[in-house]
C-alpha cells in the first residue's frame, strides 16, 4: 500500500445501543485524501458508500431509541428502503475500503460508537477467516479527541458549539442520514487537520 493512508469517515444509524441484540439500520462512509488537505476542495470526499440493512433475525428494537426516531421526521423511513442483506453490504464496504490501495483509517464522532457497529458487522457477516481483521483493522481515530488536543481542553469540553466556525466550512446539515452525517464529520475532520498542520 502507498505510504499515505486514506481517511474514511463513518456514521451509523441503529435501532438500539449495541449490535447483536439490536440492528444497524444504515451506515454511510466518506473517504478523504490527506494529500489534498491544502487544496480548497479538500472538504469534498473522493468517494462515498451507503447501505440500508435488513434487521437482524430475532433482534429487538430499543423503546428509547425508537421513541427518538419518532421525532426525526422521515429519517427512520429512509433507512427502510432498498434494504440489503448484511453480508452483501459489509463485503461491498470492505471491497470499497480496499479499492483505494491505501491503508484505510476510520474516523468518527464519536468513533467508539460507529466503529463498534461497523466492526461487529464486518466480523459477523464479512466471511473473514479466524484471525483476519477487516481492511481497517481494529482501531479508529476520534474526531473529538483531535479537537480536544487542538483546543487545549479536556475531552468533555471539546463540544461542537465550542469549536471554530471555520472547522464546519463546507459541511452539509446534520440530517441523521448516515451518508450526509459521515460527509459532515469528514469535512469537520479535514478542516481540523488542515488547521493543525498549518
Amino acid at each position: 500500500m502507498a505510504r499515505h493512508p486514506i481517511y474514511i469517515s463513518i456514521d451509523v444509524e441503529a435501532d438500539g445501543p449495541i449490535p447483536g441484540p439490536y440492528s444497524m439500520l444504515q451506515f454511510g462512509a466518506a473517504a478523504f485524501d490527506p494529500l489534498v488537505l491544502a487544496h480548497e476542495a479538500a472538504h469534498i470526499p473522493v468517494s462515498t458508500f451507503k447501505a440500508n440493512l435488513d434487521l437482524l433475525p430475532g433482534a429487538s428494537q430499543s423503546p428509547d431509541t425508537m421513541a427518538w426516531w419518532a421525532k426525526q421526521g422521515d429519517a427512520y423511513a429512509n433507512t427502510r428502503v432498498n434494504l440489503q442483506e448484511p453480508s452483501l453490504a459489509v463485503n461491498a464496504f470492505m471491497e470499497w475500503c480496499q479499492s483505494f490501495n491505501r491503508k484505510p483509517i476510520i474516523v468518527g464522532y464519536p468513533v467508539t460508537y460507529d466503529f463498534m457497529w461497523v466492526y461487529w458487522y464486518c466480523v459477523r457477516f464479512g466471511g473473514l477467516p479466524d484471525g483476519v481483521r477487516p481492511p481497517f483493522s481494529f482501531s479508529g481515530m476520534d474526531i473529538k479527541t483531535v479537537a480536544a488536543v487542538k483546543l487545549n481542553c479536556d475531552y468533555p469540553q471539546a463540544t461542537k458549539r465550542g469549536m471554530p466556525k471555520a472547522w464546519f466550512k463546507g459541511a452539509p446539515k446534520h440530517t441523521h442520514d448516515a451518508l450526509d452525517d459521515a460527509i459532515g464529520q469528514g469535512v469537520l475532520f479535514v478542516n481540523m487537520m488542515r488547521d493543525l498542520r498549518q
